[in-house]
């Protein structure tokens, strides 16, 4: 028993381990309560349970912030919150491409919370490695924040620029090396991310991959991609691993419950993206002050950061209020699958 409590009072990365075990325990549970309870029957989610369900979320991560508040001090807490706003704000935008993923490739919204939940798991999973590895490099090269900082400002800049740009799936070099190197079917075959049927050319049972599974892949390349810039985003608030990795990973939970209620009216959001960008763009400034000594107070960060994602969906929602919501189904291009 001693030497049980002595290695949870040990540190890993800085934080004590309790601190790691409590979090893995919360997550496991929370993935379980979300499969086992909530989504036990499979069915579509609509925007009141996605409301509900990210309601529950970040209720969650709430508490979880003002327990890291409790025992590790205010300084902790705020930076927790603001990483936590800042990955969320960054990756709403992730959010739109996935839905642009699963109507190019016609996912019925019965499937789509499987995919996104078995998607998480790679997202715990790369969101360690990443936010290892730029842990690794800050406490080795200090100077690298200064490239953070420049191209955090440069995908600024790029998202204020294509931010009418619609992600054009069907050249997507993922989607083409999928439906190029790997048999792919068609159609749908329920639930399945994988079937076995006859090969045209020999006639003999092989597996094949269903549109479930390319979306699979998809979502969570998309995700990696969008990692490469919300995770030197958080560097700039905190270079506690702990906080960044625990910030990312409760808010894309949240975000992925949000996400049904998102989809459902993409259009209303249509000036998001300029948030996100000035976001992403002070950001970027605020990480070269590091590496120089000087840092922004973290509840300034915290309520400027609110101030600009909460003004980006406020002004969305006032500019397209008499618009009706629309999805984010696309219309069908040649070489789409067709379920």
């Amino acid at each position: 028993m001693e030497s049980l409590l002595g290695a949870l009072m040990g540190e890993f990365l800085g934080t004590p381990v309790y601190f790691w075990v409590a979090f893995v325990a919360i997550v496991i549970g929370l993935l379980v309560f979300d499969l086992g309870i909530l989504h036990k029957d499979e069915h579509e989610i609509g925007a009141k349970e996605s409301l509900t369900l990210y309601g529950f979320y970040v209720a969650i991560a709430l508490a979880f912030g003002a327990w890291v508040w409790w025992q590790r001090g205010s300084e902790a807490g705020l930076e927790f919150y603001t990483g936590y706003l800042i990955e969320q704000s960054l990756a709403m935008d992730n959010m739109f491409v996935i839905a642009t993923i699963f109507g190019f490739l016609k996912i019925p919204r019965l499937y789509q919370h499987r995919v996104l939940f078995w998607g998480i798991l790679g997202v715990i999973a790369f969101r360690a490695i990443l936010i290892g590895l730029g842990a690794a490099l800050v406490y080795q090269f200090s100077w690298i924040l200064f490239g953070f900082g420049a191209f955090l400002v440069f995908t600024g800049i790029r998202m204020f620029r294509h931010q009418d740009d619609v992600p054009d799936i069907e050249h997507n070099p993922v989607y083409s090396f999928l439906t190029r190197r790997f048999r792919v079917t068609k159609q749908l075959h329920g639930r399945n991310f994988t079937v076995k049927a006859p090969d045209p050319k020999t006639g003999k049972l092989v597996t094949w991959l269903t549109p479930l599974a390319v979306a699979l892949i998809m979502v969570e390349t998309v995700d990696l991609i969008f990692a490469v810039d919300s995770v030197p985003a958080v560097f700039a608030v905190t270079q506690d691993t702990f906080i960044v990795y625990t910030s990312n990973i409760f808010a894309i939970l949240g975000l992925r419950a949000l996400y049904f209620a998102l989809a459902a009216a993409m259009n209303r959001f249509r000036y998001l993206q300029t948030s996100l960008a000035i976001i992403l763009v002070l950001v970027g400034f605020k990480i070269f002050l590091v590496p120089m000594g000087i840092k922004i107070d973290t509840l300034l960060s915290l309520l400027v950061t609110l101030a600009i994602l909460g003004g980006g969906v406020l002004f969305s929602l006032w500019k397209t209020r008499d618009e009706p919501d629309i999805g984010a189904e696309t219309v069908p291009k040649s070489g789409q699958l067709e379920p």
